[in-house]
């Protein structure tokens, strides 16, 4: 059985390894998502100036509970409209080192509903 250090550190290891090829730019920012066991969060980065340009998280949008897929769906709408305001309408999606399924994959598919594109 894997501890749960062990799992940290796996999961930060394969976040380095994909950063190593992945940056966002003025044109099209990073969408990077962090899942917690209790809530999600996800940022629009421009790693070109060290910016977040917009953020959106399960505590942010007020809901009763942050760990589940609706919760994760919630955010990824928030954070599409809050990019779209701004003008953003492509970025490159950082799924943070988690695999793309659950709570990642409803965040994903909710942003690209509203309109991001990636």
């Amino acid at each position: 059985m894997i501890s749960q250090t062990e799992r940290s550190r796996l999961r930060q290891r394969i976040h380095a390894r994909i950063r190593r090829r992945m940056s966002g730019t003025e044109e099209r920012p990073r969408l990077n998502v962090y899942r917690s066991l209790n809530h999600i969060f996800a940022q629009v980065i421009d790693d070109a100036n060290g910016i977040t340009l917009v953020s959106a998280s399960s505590l942010s949008a007020k809901l009763k509970t942050g760990g589940n897929v609706a919760a994760a769906r919630e955010v990824g709408k928030l954070v599409a409209e809050r990019a779209r305001e701004k003008g953003i309408r492509a970025v490159v999606f950082d799924r943070g080192g988690y695999l793309y399924h659950g709570r990642v994959k409803a965040l994903a598919d909710a942003a690209r509903e509203a309109g991001l594109e990636f």
